[in-house]
């Protein structure tokens, strides 16, 4: 994963931050129990749920990478750039038709609801950590959004390291909303806050999709993320590249 690929999913995370007060808001401020325990038992319910993202990344990234044919590798492109609009739009609440993914992740909750509130009320950072690895299976279009974006990295590392880097986006707003630190829930939800990182999701899959319709040809059996595409080799115009030119003089001398 590059740099600005792990930026990216850090800005979403961030920019995301209404959303995630509004799905489980609600779980992290009733984490804040008071007294001694109280900061052990939210930091381990969010480790949890940071962790929860990171292996279904790992797992996506596996599957996705497991697939082996150029066709495939541009595809999870052009859905990489796609998603980046999406995401981008959602964030600015331009269109909300990513929330689509949540309606079809309800039925998959359902299961993993009825497991969680065995653990609740939590009364120690055990309870809080297998929590928030349930969490994280919650229908959220903001969180499978971002699944499915890191599937394209095709492989386990970079997908779970693009879903940490999501889910250390999300934290300052969670962990404000459990300590009951309201200027920072404030600044997190400015609006120019959310513009400028949607403008940038958008921006980015804009690029990646104009790279993936100029170069898509180039593409290795296996893309090394959903960032944007190293650079293909150059072509001169009779559409040989100059490795391969440099290969038929070697060949005539």
């Amino acid at each position: 994963m590059n740099e600005p690929t792990l930026i990216a999913a850090f800005a979403l995370g961030l920019a995301g931050s209404g959303h995630c007060l509004g799905m489980c808001g609600g779980i992290a401020a009733a984490l804040n129990l008071g007294g001694e325990r109280s900061l052990p038992v939210t930091l381990s319910y969010h480790s949890g749920r940071i962790l929860s993202y990171t292996l279904l990344g790992g797992l996506l990234g596996l599957i996705a990478g497991s697939i082996d044919l150029v066709a495939w590798t541009i595809a999870l492109r052009y859905l990489a750039g796609i998603l980046l609009i999406g995401m981008g739009l959602s964030v600015a609440n331009w269109w909300q038709g990513i929330r689509v993914l949540e309606q079809a992740g309800s039925a998959l909750w359902r299961p993993v609801q009825t497991f969680s509130s065995r653990f609740l009320p939590v009364r120690n950072p055990l309870q809080g950590l297998a929590l928030g690895l349930c969490w994280g299976l919650m229908p959220c279009g903001l969180i499978y959004s971002a699944l499915a974006w890191s599937a394209t990295a095709q492989s386990a590392p970079g997908a779970a390291t693009l879903m940490f880097c999501f889910g250390l986006g999300t934290l300052p707003a969670m962990l404000a909303v459990s300590l009951g630190a309201d200027k920072l829930q404030g600044f997190l939800r400015r609006r120019g806050l959310k513009l400028a990182i949607a403008i940038m999701l958008i921006a980015s899959g804009i690029w990646t999709l104009y790279l993936v319709s100029a170069h898509g040809e180039h593409l290795r059996h296996k893309a090394p993320g959903a960032g944007p595409m190293q650079d293909a080799p150059m072509m001169d115009h009779s559409g040989m590249s100059h490795d391969d030119m440099d290969h038929s003089r070697m060949e005539h001398h």
